[in-house]
């Protein structure tokens, strides 16, 4: 049984659309209220407090591993062993007192073996007092680097100087529940840091101790409060602050008093006291500072024994996320009267609205009368004009099916026919490949046969012309004027000799002599040569080679044939003069050299640049089309490749790879 759809008249509708966006802003504002405001920002202002500790104590730390490479680095340096054995006062002077200045140390002096003061770079005057009860200076004499914070008595403070006593004097502040008048604080805290210091032999000669006072240092308090706050303000107030407590008593802060003054010698609150200083554990919470509430973290400082001395401590003003809490509630505000505005205007809106669909059913039909097709509406109302979308939807989707069929049985034929054309084109591409192949094959076994005839006729006239080279040697003496000239000819006579054994070597196809050959030296003996074969006389040559030795393994006789045809071939297309340049260079990383040779002369045709390699192929009157054909062989044999570009009247340029190594 169809159970009938359920149908809305207008004024439900309208009612029911101005209800629905005021009841779900509602909710979304109380949500937020509750939960944001109550728990998101309070949990992420805790964990910024803990943060922002963590940041400072990597501050604090900082500032104690820069005296300790100060003092460390000033043990170990130059002399310093020797000075302290020999209690040098004028040499520990020239030492350490420049590297007090520059690393901005309040205390930096030395000891000898037996813990007593050599010097003091602050107090020179001041030497002789034994330091054996401080624990730093002891462990160091034993060997051992230590670093951490102390407090140091006034009594011993008053030996490092009248003026550091003057910098450490801090008056504490009474309070109202300790109406203790003000007195000064016994004793000052101090990053300190001790190394032995060793002669050659590992000995432990005496000991360098450094320290900075904590109180007083606003320098120190300020670098962690802008590190952790970056100069955040609110209301031209910082957002945050940060303070090194001696005991309970704050030594060096930047919490301001009601007259804008460092809160100097005021004291640490009970609760925190009890956790931090004598359970030396973390406090996180909420807590009034001085005069006004802050979102706090301490933690706190133990002294070389693991017992609390003091406490570091970061804050920010609860007013900072106060301020947030105002805006979100301003923010809650304004979507509840954004809300209530969206709802009173929805029923005109919807009204207008209405009209809508049936323009848009009306637009739809035209376009499937246009010939159209797949036009969907999306309209989704339960009405009228929702049933007759939906039979409108049916009526487009049929039309649409049915032209699909058919455009995809087309489409279909069309990728099958371009498939057999795209394989019948390949098929053919790697006939005429294949064919090309077989050609420059035969051509070569070709030359191999007419190689091995044409060296065998060659070699018994050249054996004649050698003897009787040999004979003109014999019959010319050393200094005679066309001495030069007959040695020449017996050079030549044993590179055609060379020549020949080489093209009996292509034919038989036997192994080439291997060995290091020098492309740079090569190509210059080669232009050389060619100086005396044909003439430059209009021929500008230009040779670059790289500035790396250009060494690579093959047969030195066989390239020098290659690069002499091709160098030959290039002078011979400037008949009227030109430019011959020949360079040679590393490729990628150096694992291959390329030689170019580029002429400026006639160049060669589009159509003939295939060619150039087949054998016999030549475009000169009388020669043999076997120069280029061999080189391509002889290239291919030491694993490189040859490739030609040519521009007509303007030159050719044949460029040759070569591996370094085989």
């Amino acid at each position: 049984m169809n159970i009938p759809r359920l149908r809305f008249p207008i004024k439900t509708k309208l009612t029911v659309a101005t209800l629905i966006p005021l009841a779900i802003a509602i909710l979304i504002c109380w949500m937020a209220g509750v939960f944001i405001l109550s728990a998101k920002v309070a949990a992420q202002a805790q964990e910024k407090v803990r943060y922002d500790l963590s940041v400072a104590r990597e501050a604090y730390l900082n500032e104690l591993t820069r005296l300790y490479d100060a003092v460390k680095l000033s043990a170990s340096f130059g002399r310093t062993s020797e000075t302290v054995a020999a209690a040098d006062q004028r040499a520990l002077a020239a030492t350490l007192t420049p590297v007090r200045k520059s690393e901005h140390l309040d205390i930096l002096a030395a000891v000898d073996a037996s813990g007593k003061v050599i010097f003091r770079a602050n107090n020179p005057q001041q030497f002789g007092d034994e330091k054996l009860r401080n624990q730093f200076v002891a462990r160091a004499l034993k060997g051992e680097l230590v670093s951490g914070t102390t407090i140091i008595p006034t009594s011993e403070l008053t030996l490092e100087g009248e003026e550091l006593v003057r910098q450490a004097r801090i008056t504490v502040a009474g309070t109202r529940s300790d109406p203790t008048p003000p007195a000064p604080l016994n004793g000052a805290m101090f990053l300190f840091v001790a190394a032995p210091v060793r002669d050659q032999a590992g000995n432990v000669v005496g000991a360098l101790y450094g320290g900075v006072l904590l109180n007083n240092n606003k320098k120190l308090v300020d670098k962690i409060k802008n590190v952790v706050y970056e100069g955040a303000k609110l209301n031209g107030r910082d957002v945050g602050n940060s303070t090194i407590f001696q005991g309970d008593v704050r030594i060096a802060t930047n919490v301001p008093n009601t007259d804008g003054s460092r809160a100097i010698g005021t004291k640490l609150s009970a609760p925190v006291y009890d956790r931090v200083l004598l359970k030396g554990a973390k406090w996180v919470g909420r807590a009034f500072v001085v005069n006004d509430w802050y979102l706090t973290a301490y933690e706190p400082i133990l002294s070389l024994q693991g017992v609390p001395i003091g406490a570091l401590y970061v804050g920010m003003l609860e007013s900072h996320y106060s301020a947030v809490k105002t805006d979100m509630a301003v923010l809650l505000s304004f979507v509840l009267l954004l809300s209530g505005l969206t709802g009173v205007s929805m029923a005109g809106f919807l009204g207008r609205k209405l009209a809508q669909p049936i323009k848009e059913l009306e637009l739809l039909t035209r376009r499937v009368a246009a010939g159209e097709r797949d036009v969907q509406s999306n309209i989704d109302s339960r009405d009228e004009i929702g049933d007759l979308a939906d039979r409108f939807n049916d009526m487009s989707r049929s039309l649409g099916e049915r032209e699909n069929s058919i455009i995809e049985l087309n489409r279909n034929l069309e990728e099958k026919v371009q498939q057999r054309t795209a394989e019948l084109e390949e098929k053919n591409r790697l006939l005429v490949q294949t064919r090309e192949e077989l050609l420059r094959v035969e051509k070569l076994a070709a030359i191999g046969e007419l190689a091995a005839g044409v060296a065998h006729e060659i070699n018994n006239p050249m054996a004649i012309i050698r003897g009787n080279t040999e004979l003109l040697q014999l019959s010319v003496s050393e200094d005679a004027p066309n001495r030069e000239e007959v040695d020449t000819i017996f050079q030549q006579v044993k590179r055609v000799e060379r020549i020949v054994s080489n093209l009996l070597k292509f034919a038989r196809r036997e192994q080439m002599e291997r060995g290091e050959v020098h492309l740079n030296e090569l190509l210059h003996e080669i232009v050389g040569q060619m100086r005396h074969q044909v003439s430059l006389e209009k021929i500008e040559v230009l040779e670059f080679y790289a500035e790396q030795r250009a060494v690579i393994e093959g047969d030195q006789d066989q390239l020098r044939q290659v690069f002499t045809n091709l160098i030959l071939n290039a002078v011979q297309a400037m008949p009227r003069g030109g430019v011959l340049c020949i360079k040679s260079a590393p490729v990628g990383s150096g694992d291959n050299y390329e030689v170019k040779i580029s002429d400026t002369g006639v160049g060669i045709e589009l159509e003939n640049l295939r060619q150039v390699f087949n054998p016999f192929y030549t475009t000169k009157a009388n020669g043999t089309g076997l120069g280029l054909s061999v080189s391509y062989g002889i290239i291919r044999e030491h694993g490189g490749c040859i490739d030609v570009e040519s521009v007509p009247g303007q030159g050719s340029s044949f460029t040759v790879l070569l591996p370094c190594e085989r």
